[in-house]
């Protein structure tokens, strides 16, 4: 399929990011259950725990977003590998922060860090999602096709 540049009506933009908001909240469900689950259940130490929970919330965040937020036709793997490099500076940086905080020297609660954590992630992966990895595949999947098809 041939990819374009979208021109969305601010409707539509508002209605993707909603989107995005949702299937984040549920993935942010799954990364502070799965956080909780490793860190008081198996007593994971809290990078570890927040490391393994955000690996889940990932994949399945990705996945509902490609598919239904940006509606994108994009070849998945290389998609994935653009959501791969994301990740491969802000887990680092992340997990550091969290040992960080979480630490004697420091000392917040595991919770307040993962917190503050998964909103950096959802603004910062909004942004690189849309205007990076999606900005020139929007639209481009068979619901996309079928939505054009209909409003004809």
């Amino acid at each position: 399929m041939e990819k374009q540049n979208v021109q969305q009506t601010p409707k539509e933009k508002f209605i993707q990011f909603i989107k995005f908001t949702l299937f984040s909240i549920s993935a942010g469900m799954i990364q502070f259950g799965s956080d909780a689950l490793f860190f008081q259940l198996f007593r994971f130490s809290e990078w570890l725990s927040y490391l393994l929970a955000l690996i889940l919330s990932v994949v399945w965040n990705f996945t509902l977003n490609r598919r239904f937020t940006f509606k994108s036709a994009e070849n998945v793997p290389k998609a994935m590998a653009l959501v791969l490099a994301y990740y491969a500076m802000f887990t680092p940086v992340s997990t550091w922060w969290t040992n960080e905080l979480t630490g004697p020297s420091v000392g917040w609660n595991n919770y307040l860090v993962l917190i503050i954590t998964m909103v950096t992630n959802f603004i910062t992966e909004f942004l690189f999602q849309r205007f990076v990895v999606f900005r020139k595949s929007i639209n481009t999947n068979d619901i996309a096709r079928r939505e054009a098809e209909k409003g004809k």
